[in-house]
């Protein structure tokens, strides 16, 4: 009997033994703080600043990949301001001559993205082109014609400057003519126009310049300009002049015996029947000037860029 008895007891010491166990395991390990450590990659939020120099007596331009929406300057030793006509482009230079201390400025884009410089003083920085849109920065004044930098103007709308630039380069690089009717042909130089395209309300002229003389062809101006077809005396009143929005390349002269090409972009447009798109071509200091007449008819026959392969390389 007094066996069993101890063998309940021992029974109903190792049922009230179980909970206190199961009771442990469920209290909080503590663990001395300095043994804590966040992992080696993991990132909060931290941004990471940018160093830039700038001087007094010249522009630093910062171009970003998307359009600028805030500016906020760290100290009055410094201004900045977006550059004319482009939504991404962001200038700065010292308002003060050898500032001591540093100042910070901060950028912030449509993309949602935002950018902090450390703002230093220097008599003569080694960038003065820091390109974000392409990843690179671009030493003293040197910034790529092609393909390297994206910037955004008003006049394209919310299309990036990327793409018309893409367009006029395919369209440069192609040597198949379009349109064989319109061109100019005096005095040794020949202009013809290869092609009119189209793309986003905007239309894309590509001309060919033939220098058959030895004589160098400085080009003063290029112009284009509605005029009435029956008024052969022009004045200011009859006539409109359309600003081009870019050109690929600055052509300022087509060299004696050689052959160039250029391509001009232009807001979307058509004209009455009775008037003229005419694009004139002035010599510098010279006589040779050319005159290409365009009628509605062939505006409105511009190819859509949709149809043709655009060269991202």
């Amino acid at each position: 009997m007094k066996k069993i008895q101890t063998t309940i007891l021992l029974i109903l010491i190792l049922l009230l033994m179980v909970p206190i166990g199961l009771k442990a395991q469920t209290d909080t390990i503590r663990v001395p703080a300095d043994t804590v450590a966040a992992p080696p990659d993991t990132a909060y939020g931290k941004i990471a600043s940018h160093e830039l120099l700038v001087t007094y007596d010249k522009t630093t331009h910062i171009i970003f990949p998307s359009a600028i929406r805030y500016v906020d300057l760290g100290s009055e030793n410094i201004t900045a301001g977006k550059a004319e006509e482009a939504e991404n482009v962001l200038r700065v230079k010292a308002a003060v001559k050898n500032f001591e201390n540093g100042c910070n400025l901060s950028v912030i884009t449509e993309d949602g993205k935002f950018y902090n410089f450390n703002v230093w003083f220097s008599e003569y920085p080694d960038v003065l082109t820091l390109n974000f849109a392409s990843g690179e920065h671009l030493n003293k004044d040197q910034v790529e014609r092609q393909g390297q930098n994206t910037v955004i103007f008003k006049e394209l709308g919310t299309r990036q400057a990327t793409v018309p630039g893409l367009v006029m380069k395919t369209l440069y690089q192609q040597s198949k003519a379009i349109i064989r009717h319109i061109g100019s042909e005096s005095f040794g130089i020949q202009i013809l126009l290869k092609g009119i395209f189209t793309l986003d309300g905007q239309l894309y002229f590509v001309l060919q310049f033939k220098n058959a003389t030895h004589i160098p062809f400085a080009i003063d101006f290029i112009s284009f300009k509605v005029l009435d077809k029956k008024i052969a005396k022009r004045t200011v009143m009859q006539e409109r002049v359309i600003k081009p929005l870019r050109e690929y390349l600055e052509l300022s002269q087509v060299d004696g015996t050689s052959v160039q090409k250029n391509v001009y972009l232009l807001e979307q447009m058509t004209i009455p029947d009775d008037k003229l798109l005419v694009i004139e071509i002035y010599e510098k200091n010279g006589g040779r000037h050319q005159f290409l007449r365009i009628e509605n008819a062939d505006l409105v026959k511009a190819r859509p860029v949709k149809q043709m392969h655009l060269d991202f390389k």
